[in-house]
């Protein structure tokens, strides 16, 4: 009897997994795609969310990047949050690549593992190219969750001729300084970063990369979005991110609200980051047929 209970529950489970999965791609928004990546050597997966009546359409929009985390990929966000559903007014095309477990960071020991460099010199100009971008700083956003929420300040940090606003939902905004002491993060954080002592911990580092900012340069940087969990393992971070931030003087949004590092917290919270771009004027809150 026991046996055949745990079928039955196997056999729910797989069906509501294939219930969201199918909830998602049944969407003529979304769009899934393969492209062939030179710098990373192989074929690559990306699904493209469109606006509303796109296809009828000739005008342009703003382009969110949104990134996974550590063991996702680029399926997670349409399959595993109400994105889909919550975007059906907004005038903005959504862009999810796959990151692997790469830390959006290239690989301190393998040039076949360039994941910052795939998303910079491939991903945005395959989008512009492809869809109706606005491909302009003031017009593209990036954000992400965890792993992806390290990687999207990072990029903000670095490129901020590219973004003009950029957020984190629980982000390991540490993450070159960890993994030493973690089974889960070491293998990912060593093989991307390289040892305790190389030189791409301190590179790709974003508390550092702020201490190099100058007062002239934190002027356009974008506009930076953090949120955490007051239960989440990563709030202490987030907080001293925050911090810095604020003794530096430079534009920003810390949020921590009860909750903690799952898909019930980032579900909510990409909401409240496309409603930031609403109510920043980034992003226009209509169907697209009707802009």
């Amino acid at each position: 009897m026991k046996s055949i209970l745990n079928i039955s529950l196997v056999l729910v489970l797989a069906a509501l997994s294939a219930a969201n999965s199918l909830a998602s791609e049944s969407s003529p928004r979304l769009k899934e795609l393969r492209h062939e990546s030179t710098v990373l050597g192989r074929e690559m997966g990306i699904r493209v969310l469109l606006p509303a009546g796109y296809e009828v359409g000739t005008r342009r929009f703003p382009t969110l990047i949104l990134l996974h985390g550590l063991g996702g990929d680029f399926k997670n966000w349409a399959d595993k949050t109400e994105l889909v559903a919550r975007t059906e007014r907004l005038g903005l095309i959504i862009v999810m690549p796959d990151g692997g477990d790469g830390w959006y960071t290239d690989s301190a020991s393998d040039p076949k593992q360039a994941v910052e460099s795939y998303l910079i010199t491939e991903v945005i100009p395959f989008v512009d190219s492809r869809f109706r971008t606005i491909a302009s700083k003031d017009s593209r956003f990036v954000a992400g969750l965890s792993m992806g929420g390290y990687g999207a300040l990072k990029f903000g940090l670095k490129y901020p001729g590219l973004f003009s606003v950029a957020g984190s939902f629980s982000g390991a905004l540490d993450a070159p300084l960890r993994g030493e002491g973690n089974a889960f993060l070491r293998p990912s954080i060593t093989r991307v970063f390289g040892g305790p002592d190389n030189e791409r911990r301190k590179t790709d580092e974003i508390f550092a990369l702020l201490d190099t900012i100058s007062v002239d340069a934190s002027r356009i940087l974008p506009y930076l979005y953090i949120d955490c969990g007051t239960e989440d393992w990563l709030i202490e971070t987030n907080r001293k991110f925050a911090e810095r931030l604020l003794s530096k003087k430079i534009p920003h949004e810390f949020r921590q609200l009860p909750g903690r590092h799952d898909w019930k917290f980032w579900n909510s919270q990409i909401v409240e980051f496309l409603r930031l771009l609403v109510n920043r004027g980034a992003v226009a809150e209509a169907p697209a047929s009707s802009l």
